[in-house]
């Protein structure tokens, strides 16, 4: 779940064609919630699920429970404290990786993520998932998809120390991964990220508009936009 102030348009096309020139690419940088996985899961589990057996424990109204826990959710946003499942499990007196693990059936990719990451190992492109989540809801999330195997480094935004919305975070990773910004690609499904990425020089970036299979389409006014990763295998 992200509260963004970014501007976005609800067009059902993007402004721009989104079309890379592949050969300029050596390494390409995956966000994981909402751009390689359905964010329904997220949506549905913090918004929802957790509310309601926060209100259970406690004998509060569902609505009551919801509105407390979405503000305090918005008070640590854009923190390594948001994704840090140890965080809410103490703040909140609940184990939050078994609350996930008893919903893990509605983990689930998007569609042509496999067809993607398989056109990017044809094309011999360097392929880092680069998340925000926990190292304990990546375990959760790569047993239930598989996808680990596919990419060359998988680097948790808690394993550098900063947010990915921070500027620094990029010249960090930079620094663990080695990449040249003007050959790396960066796909995330938050506007604020992509902003911090382009603060450090990354030069191509795209914005995935359908984080949600249950969310419209919201083309980012800013950055090259897609629905799905089909739009990119050309």
């Amino acid at each position: 779940m992200t509260w963004t102030n970014s501007p976005m348009t609800t067009r059902s096309r993007p402004t721009v064609d989104p079309v890379v020139d592949w050969p300029m690419i050596d390494t390409v940088l995956l966000d994981m919630d909402g751009t390689l996985l359905d964010k329904y899961f997220d949506d549905y589990f913090w918004e929802h699920y957790v509310p309601q057996v926060f209100a259970e424990k406690h004998g509060m109204d569902h609505e009551q429970s919801r509105n407390t826990l979405l503000q305090r959710y918005r008070a640590v946003e854009s923190t390594l404290q948001w994704t840090d499942l140890d965080f809410w499990s103490e703040q909140l007196d609940l184990d939050i990786p078994a609350l996930k693990r008893s919903i893990d059936h509605l983990v689930a990719v998007h569609p042509y993520v496999i067809d993607f990451l398989d056109f990017l190992k044809q094309h011999e492109k360097t392929t880092c998932l680069v998340t925000a989540a926990h190292d304990k809801t990546l375990q959760i999330k790569l047993a239930k998809t598989e996808l680990g195997p596919r990419f060359d480094r998988i680097v948790c935004a808690g394993e550098i120390g900063l947010p990915k919305e921070n500027p620094s975070f990029w010249q960090r990773l930079q620094e663990t991964l080695g990449f040249h910004r003007s050959q790396t690609l960066l796909a995330d499904d938050t506007a604020s990220v992509l902003q911090a990425a382009r603060q450090h020089g990354i030069e191509h970036l795209v914005f995935v508009a359908k984080p949600s299979s249950r969310s419209p389409v919201r083309h980012s006014a800013d950055f090259l936009s897609i629905t799905t990763f089909n739009e990119l295998m050309r």
